[in-house]
């Protein structure tokens, strides 16, 4: 069963004969959303988009909502009164588009570090796998613009995660994914309770210990350009704890066992 959704104001809708629909969680993007909504909304074939907005003072709300006008059925802005983390965001987007009977739903940034030439790609590979990811370390992926220590310490977490938890994935805290529309309920996706960008690594642990096919699709991901990175150490933190977690829940069959049943208790 999918939560309450959290008082929003909703400007727009999806057309349900869309194929898939990208979601953005947003916090202060105004330098960088016109361009990606432009740059999304002439994709082909046509995807919706929904913008997940937390109250951003910059005015990025105002320029969702333009363009929702403009494109009608096509953009959804959801306003939020305030930040709620990016777990809470995207599950907020995700549901949004579950709900308006989108086949396929994709998160990205909205940074231009995931490149929206790529989402047909990923939409294409999502009709033969449960999730997609666009990774930055499989073969024919990589990472532009990031100085080495912070390549570094996200390959190091990468493999810190593959190495205790078991899993093998090789970017698993990826935020560029496709997922069909399906695998939200079999793995209980809505009652992951991770707040932060974790949320990520155990969504895809639940669809790995499930028996789910994950592909890895190979992207370039590129540092912003404009506007502030929101990684922090607190974020990294969380994501070890998660991991190390995570693991203990692997290794134990009993407790494993317990993990599955608690996904099952959600069915989307």
């Amino acid at each position: 069963m999918m939560p309450a959704q959290s008082e929003v104001r909703i400007v727009g809708r999806l057309d349900p004969s869309l194929p898939a629909a990208v979601t953005i969680a947003t916090y202060n993007e105004a330098e960088n959303l016109p361009e990606l909504l432009s740059k999304l909304a002439a994709l082909d074939p046509l995807v919706g988009i929904v913008i997940i907005d937390d109250n951003s003072p910059d005015g990025t709300g105002d320029i969702a909502d333009r363009v929702a006008g403009q494109r009608p059925g096509q953009v959804a802005v959801l306003h939020r009164a305030g930040k709620g983390g990016y777990a809470s965001a995207s599950k907020a987007g995700v549901k949004f588009a579950f709900e308006a009977g989108m086949p396929i739903i994709l998160t990205m940034d909205a940074d231009f570090s995931h490149d929206p030439a790529v989402v047909p790609k990923l939409v294409s590979a999502a009709r033969d796998a449960d999730i997609v990811i666009g990774s930055r370390y499989v073969p024919g992926g990589g990472v532009e613009n990031w100085p080495w220590h912070r390549i570094l310490l996200s390959r190091m977490g990468g493999g810190f995660a593959r190495l205790v938890t078991g899993m093998p994935v090789h970017d698993p805290t990826g935020g560029f994914r496709a997922y069909r529309r399906e695998v939200l309920g079999t793995i209980g996706w809505w009652s992951v309770d991770v707040r932060g960008y974790s949320f990520l690594m155990e969504s895809i642990f639940r669809a790995w210990v499930a028996g789910l096919k994950i592909v890895e699709v190979p992207i370039t991901f590129r540092d912003r350009t404009r506007g502030k990175s929101k990684l922090s150490k607190k974020i990294v933190f969380e994501a070890l704890i998660v991991a190390l977690r995570l693991g203990m829940t692997k290794r134990w069959p009993s407790s494993l066992r317990r993990y599955k049943e608690k996904m099952g208790e959600t069915d989307g």
